[in-house]
């Protein structure tokens, strides 16, 4: 990952830079480049967004690539995960502009890129659950498994038929096995 340092750019300068359109994290002052998706990390974001879409009936926003406004360790973060979703419920009378979403949201997905490791995800997930963020999902596409960071209780991880069905995401019913499926993975 490339990484540029300017210790004095704040989340509003960087938002209101063209860098905040060219797939750029912001944390503390620091931009970091996000990967660039290959097929497996795309073709899982992609039947994720359809699925995510269906499920939701117009309950909430889904988005890929959507950047966030979150703190970290008490300082500004603007990170853009794979997927999010956000119930409608949850924004209330916040209106959405052209911006990045201005509430944690309910659900995070980040698909694990060439070049990532599990550890450095699930530091991020850790990072998400401590910014308001309710559910992380993080997938491995090499071994076909879903992990689901929870705030107040371990990690989970699911394969095969397991079942994703989670009280915050309600009669969203799906299995890791089906989703890499839909993706051609399997």
């Amino acid at each position: 990952m490339q990484s540029l340092t300017r210790t004095s750019l704040t989340i509003d300068e960087f938002l209101s830079s063209p860098l905040a359109n060219e797939n750029y994290e912001f944390f503390n002052g620091e931009l970091t480049q996000k990967m660039s998706p290959k097929r497996s990390h795309s073709r899982v974001q992609s039947q994720l967004l359809i699925l995510l879409n269906d499920w939701s009936e117009n309950r909430g926003e889904v988005d890929i690539g959507w950047a966030v406004r979150l703190k970290r360790d008490g300082k500004d973060w603007c990170p853009i995960p794979d997927l999010l979703y956000v119930f409608f419920a949850k924004l209330g009378n916040i209106t959405l502009e052209d911006d990045a979403c201005p509430i944690p949201p309910d659900l995070v997905i980040e698909v694990i890129s060439q070049g990532q490791s599990f550890g450095d995800l699930s530091e991020k997930a850790e990072a998400y659950l401590k910014a308001g963020v309710d559910r992380v999902w993080l997938i491995d596409t090499q071994v076909k498994k879903i992990t689901i960071f929870y705030p107040d209780s371990p990690p989970e991880t699911k394969q095969g038929n397991d079942s994703l069905e989670d009280n915050i995401l309600p009669n969203l019913s799906l299995k890791p096995q089906f989703i890499f499926e839909k993706a051609g993975l399997i």
